[in-house]
């Protein structure tokens, strides 16, 4: 299980994480949401090594993480798929896949078959240049980029931004596939209300880098969720 305990975050001078405390356990979906430039994607990149954060605590399966960058997160078995996708833009679908080897033993320098799988499309190109995939194509392969990783936790940041209906549930279908495996952790950053409904085991509500609101599904109140999303 991810803990992040009382975490806070500072860009230069301006504080953006105010004590964020959640967990994330494996087989589960944790939704993180609130409107925009409330601390969201701070927090996962302080989760992924992305960004150092200025205190508070992470640990993973009561181990401390302790201020990691990317690469020992990479290496912890943390897997980050940002907002926007990041997806080499002049590296072939292949080689973009690829770049998920870089924390793993060269045992294990094999893109699964299991990858393609889940996403189909992404076989039939993997010659094309990653920069000429349409938006919802780039989000299946950062996603599939962060799976080869093997990851133990996998962070999703709005994976639904700007994509086609049809890949939103193709997304959907995936993360519920992942979550039905059991032996992963997934945090889900969305303001896509519906789809992050749909699939959030808990849900934690952040507002200027706060926690709101935070419960298990079944036990957390729709219209009170959807009303700290809508400030």
């Amino acid at each position: 299980m991810l803990s992040v305990e009382n975490l806070t975050l500072h860009y230069g001078q301006s504080q953006i994480l105010h004590g964020i405390s959640l967990t994330a356990e494996p087989g589960k979906v944790t939704a993180v949401t609130g409107t925009n430039g409330v601390g969201k994607t701070s927090l996962l990149k302080a989760i992924a090594g992305r960004h150092p954060y200025s205190g508070g605590s992470i640990t993973l399966d009561g181990k401390p993480l302790d201020h990691l960058n990317a690469f020992q997160a990479g290496r912890a078995g943390i897997a980050y798929v940002p907002q926007g996708r990041e997806v080499f833009p002049l590296m072939t679908v292949q080689e973009n896949l690829e770049t998920g080897f870089a924390c793993l033993p060269k045992s294990e320098h094999k893109v699964p078959e299991h990858i393609f799988e889940l996403f189909p499309i992404l076989k039939d190109f993997l010659q094309r240049r990653g920069g000429d995939l349409s938006g919802g194509q780039q989000q299946q392969l950062a996603i599939a980029r962060a799976l080869i990783m093997k990851p133990r936790v996998l962070l999703l940041d709005e994976p639904t931004e700007g994509i086609q209906p049809n890949i939103i549930q193709q997304i959907g279908r995936v993360i519920s596939q992942l979550r039905s495996q059991g032996d992963m952790a997934i945090i889900l950053v969305e303001q896509y209300f519906d789809f992050m409904w749909g699939l959030a085991d808990s849900f934690v509500a952040v507002t200027r880098g706060e926690v709101a609101l935070s419960g298990k599904a079944g036990e957390i109140d729709r219209e009170a969720l959807l009303a700290k999303v809508s400030i």
